[in-house]
């Protein structure tokens, strides 16, 4: 499996899938919210979302796995 880590500390601003959806490389899973800006979590390959640990409003550090594909 792999997984979709947070690449800075911040808040959760959006989720933009659910558990189940196919996603392609270099679409946007999450957005999150540091320092006023928004910062996109995109994927690296194409995949299914098989587990979303996290969700709108949660606080992630840096390296947190937001998201694990199938």
């Amino acid at each position: 499996m792999t997984q979709v880590k947070a690449q800075m500390a911040g808040t959760v601003f959006e989720v933009s899938v659910k558990e189940g959806d196919s996603v392609t490389k270099g679409q946007t899973l999450i957005i999150l919210e540091s320092m006023k800006m928004e910062i996109p979590c995109e994927v690296e390959m194409d995949g299914v979302v098989a587990k979303i640990h996290v969700a709108e409003g949660d606080f992630v550090e840096e390296n947190d796995v937001l998201i694990q594909l199938a």
